[in-house]
């Protein structure tokens, strides 16, 4: 499934980058269905990327990617800062 989520992330984002606004409505959906159908399977840090919609985020976590920015949620990184 995280195949799948990743590809979908990589044409939500080139949609969003071309405003195509269509395919952003086709991948968003189809990522809203990852959500439903993946709660237990997938990684939860990768389930709040996908459930607050850090598309972005969600694609570097499966990209690999060690250096996600924290979000306003402030994240493991993010506890005891101001």
């Amino acid at each position: 499934m995280e195949t799948q989520i990743k590809e979908s992330l990589t044409s939500l984002l080139a949609a969003i980058k071309a405003a195509d606004g269509r395919a952003i409505a086709a991948e968003m959906a189809k990522l809203d269905g990852f959500v439903a159908s993946g709660r237990g399977a997938l990684h939860p840090q990768l389930m709040h990327f996908l459930e607050n919609r850090s598309y972005a985020k969600a694609h570097m976590f499966l990209g690999g990617e060690a250096n996600i920015p924290v979000g306003v949620c402030g994240g493991r990184a993010g506890k005891g800062q101001v």
